[in-house]
């Protein structure tokens, strides 16, 4: 693996110098100099997952396009290495994290063609992590959510053992519940798709930057409920800032268990019975809601 040489193709500048700055089971990623001084990150993603970079480019520049919110701008690309600009590393602060609310509202309300639309440009069948993802669009979000989000999963989860038949039982309940306890209808938003913690980073310029999205057109509260799923940075901040510009719709804070529900049957496939028992509660919760 020669990030440099990687580079000077998709680039097509020479690049002097590399060191591995971060990656997991997806990628490695890389600094990269190059010969004039500039410096670029270079991310090689598994072989192993067909049409990822172009997934990946296409939900960088989705969500690049309003310009309301801070992505590293595309320098290259080929099939299996991606090469954005260079953000240089700074701390979340109180401050930033507000600002990040407000341009994720702003980000939200640029809006998709539809829920479960790709990115312009993108593939249908794209991935969340190692995990396939597909984007079929469809009139509603809870049709869109169900049927191509928690059941593909759950059917997964269910056949490789992850959980027991009583727990699918519960997370079918849970999956057939979704048009009741969805709350009100809401126009698709554009979605960066996997905003957990990691796939933000506060830069020095006082800017939160979305990274490795998994972008489609889906509800607003997902990508909320991502940010609180791992833990992040002054997400009271975030949210209260959020709600100052675009205000969530009564229920919303009952709903994060239906919204974490995806990635958390993905995390079970993934990574095993570690991950069962919080989507089992998130499905719970989810079937409370009809209370």
């Amino acid at each position: 693996m020669n990030p440099c040489a990687a580079v000077a193709d998709p680039v097509g500048v020479d690049a002097v110098d590399a060191h591995r700055i971060g990656g997991g089971s997806t990628s490695a990623i890389f600094e990269v100099e190059l010969a004039d001084g500039d410096v670029v990150v270079a991310k090689a993603l598994a072989a192993e997952l067909p049409g990822a970079t172009d997934a990946e480019v296409a939900g960088l520049r989705w969500l690049a396009e309003p310009a309301v919110a801070a992505v590293p701008a595309v320098r290259g690309h080929d099939d299996l290495w991606l090469v954005l600009d260079y953000v240089e590393p700074g701390h979340p602060t109180p401050d930033a994290a507000e600002r990040l609310g407000r341009e994720l509202a702003a980000l939200h309300a640029s809006g998709a063609p539809a829920h479960g639309a790709p990115p312009t440009g993108g593939p249908v069948r794209a991935w969340i992590g190692r995990a396939p993802m597909h984007n079929a669009t469809t009139t509603g979000w809870p049709e869109f959510y169900a049927e191509h989000r928690v059941r593909p999963y759950l059917r997964r989860a269910t056949a490789s053992g992850v959980l027991d038949q009583a727990e699918a039982t519960v997370v079918a309940r849970a999956a057939d519940a979704i048009p009741e306890v969805a709350g009100p209808a809401e126009p698709p938003a554009r979605l960066h798709g996997d905003l957990w913690s990691g796939n933000v980073q506060y830069g020095r310029n006082g800017r939160a930057w979305l990274l490795d999205p998994a972008a489609h057109g889906g509800h607003r509260e997902t990508d909320l409920a991502m940010l609180a799923l791992f833990g992040a940075p002054h997400l009271d901040r975030v949210l209260a800032a959020y709600h100052e510009v675009a205000p969530l719709p009564d229920g919303w804070a009952e709903r994060v268990p239906l919204h974490q529900l995806f990635p958390l049957l993905v995390h079970a496939v993934l990574f095993g019975r570690s991950y069962a028992g919080q989507a089992v509660r998130a499905a719970r919760d989810v079937l409370a809601l009809r209370r």
